[in-house]
């Protein structure tokens, strides 16, 4: 595999990585808790890591290699559930909604409503 100069798949900044830290993909396995195989399938693009692997994925790059536009609230909660590796349901289930309350939200579909906003808040440290 060639080394990605610009990465823009999350395999490729994976692999880019790897390879500045001169790894095998099994240390990189052995890292994130997965095995060998699913590394490879990242890294050539076969399947996307889980957002639980997120935190991981992050800390191992140093950076957040999605954008979100944190200026809103649906990239604000986007954000936190990929830097926490927090499922939607997840998220559901800690505000006491649904889960595709949770997808409206950030889609922009949907505004929640103030008690929610509160727990958002506290949730995602922002001001609402």
């Amino acid at each position: 595999m060639s080394y990605p100069d610009s990465p823009v798949t999350i395999g490729e900044h994976i692999r880019k990585r790897r390879m500045e830290l001169k790894l095998l993909q099994s240390d990189v396995a052995e890292c994130f808790d997965v095995s060998t195989d699913c590394i490879t399938f990242w890294e050539k693009n076969r399947s996307n890591p889980q957002i639980k692997f997120f935190p991981k994925i992050i800390s191992f790059l140093g950076y957040n290699p999605l954008a979100f536009d944190e200026s809103t609230l649906s990239g604000k909660i986007k954000a936190y559930r990929y830097r926490t590796g927090t499922t939607s349901y997840m998220l559901a289930n800690l505000l006491k909604v649904d889960q595709s309350t949770v997808t409206e939200w950030e889609n922009g579909k949907r505004i929640p409503a103030p008690k929610h906003l509160i727990k958002l808040k506290a949730l995602l440290d922002i001001q609402v």
